[in-house]
């Protein structure tokens, strides 16, 4: 018989005991901060990124692209095979860090190409040529589709040594994809620029592995970026009713789902008794209750003292931007930013030092600093 879970915050002051149905450890801010709305067209803006001249790339979860300058929004192309189903549709956008010497355009997307119906994960490249999306290519197509709506991942990149990163979520699949390294999903992915797969990989000589496998034991990854003094992959990604996590990538390691989890299944039933198992990774935080995580960057502007150093993250379920201020022994604060703002998917600084934010129902905005 499974033992009863007792939740808790892992906060670097100690243990904080909270209800399941109650988050109370979360503060609110003073004065919230003020934005201005850049794109108003984009029902749901999964991703997007920068380029040099300051103009934005911007992916819609139904499969068009949008690229933003000057102050005007233009569409510049629908990509095509997008399985826009549930949690699934265009999802992630990542530019070359070498743009335009090596003039490529990153995408993850729910894709319905291969054999069965339905979608899986896919990584494609492509170019800008007169503002319009051109000579598309696939990297790299998980498999099988699947008609599950959930779980698709699925955020992008580059490290300091060139290497993409790319998340995958488990598709709904929890007991045969993420512990397995010979299927697809649950996964952290590094590839070459090109999508061929790195030979120093973990389990690149091992028979019948997925290759391009950094990291596994994963649910649903929705935010990832680099540390900004390691350069490590920080990821963060969804729990199941409770236990969103934020995980820092090691090559190899099992992140343990669903063998261990601070969380339960959504009906309140448990799956498994285990918070730590040897040879599994623990996160660096959880969350209980769940809030969603979608989105994630570290803050390195000077434009927002208060918020530099530390991490956002967005909440699709409390509708808010939760600023975690970090240190080397975990959270020590969480603070609701654009409190109601709407579904938080996707959150990053840019080249100019603001954070910019996509938000479902609202488009992408830009988070304007305190006087």
């Amino acid at each position: 018989m499974m033992k009863k879970r007792i939740y808790l915050f892992i906060l670097s002051f100690g243990f904080l005991a909270c209800a399941q149905t109650e988050d109370t450890s979360i503060q609110n801010i003073d004065e919230d901060y003020k934005y201005d709305v850049l794109v108003d067209n984009i029902e749901i803006p999964w991703g997007f990124d920068f380029f040099d001249d300051g103009s934005i790339i911007v992916t819609a979860k139904s499969g068009q692209v949008y690229h933003y300058k000057n102050g005007e929004t233009t569409n510049i192309g629908e990509i095509p095979n997008v399985y826009n189903r549930g949690q699934g549709g265009l999802l992630d956008v990542k530019i070359h860090p070498d743009y335009p010497n090596k003039p490529w355009i990153y995408f993850t997307l729910a894709s319905t190409t291969g054999e069965e119906e339905g979608g899986h994960t896919a990584l494609i490249r492509a170019k800008l040529e007169n503002n319009q999306i051109t000579n598309i290519e696939q990297l790299y197509k998980a498999s099988p589709n699947t008609t599950k709506g959930v779980h698709f991942g699925s955020r992008l990149v580059f490290d300091r040594d060139g290497y993409l990163f790319m998340s995958i979520g488990e598709r709904g699949a929890r007991e045969v994809n993420p512990q397995d390294i010979t299927r697809d999903g649950g996964k952290i992915y590094r590839f070459h620029d090109d999508g061929s797969i790195p030979t120093d990989n973990p389990f690149y000589d091992e028979k019948d592995a997925k290759k391009a496998i950094y990291s596994y034991g994963h649910r649903n990854p929705q935010g990832m970026d680099l540390h900004p003094e390691t350069g490590k992959v920080w990821i963060h990604e969804h729990g199941p009713r409770g236990g969103d996590e934020i995980n820092i990538i090691e090559k190899g390691e099992n992140y343990g789902w669903p063998v261990v989890s601070y969380g339960i299944n959504y009906d309140g039933t448990e799956f498994t008794d285990e918070t730590s198992k040897p040879g599994m990774k623990q996160p660096f935080y959880y969350w209980v209750p769940s809030i969603a995580p979608s989105g994630m960057t570290f803050v390195t502007s000077d434009k927002y003292p208060d918020l530099k150093g530390d991490i956002l993250a967005g909440s699709l379920k409390f509708q808010y931007l939760e600023h975690l201020a970090i240190d080397e022994n975990g959270v020590n604060k969480r603070v609701k930013l654009l409190d109601q703002i709407g579904r938080v998917r996707s959150v990053k600084q840019g080249k100019d030092g603001f954070i910019y934010v996509g938000v479902e129902g609202v488009g992408l905005i830009k988070m304007l600093p305190k006087s």
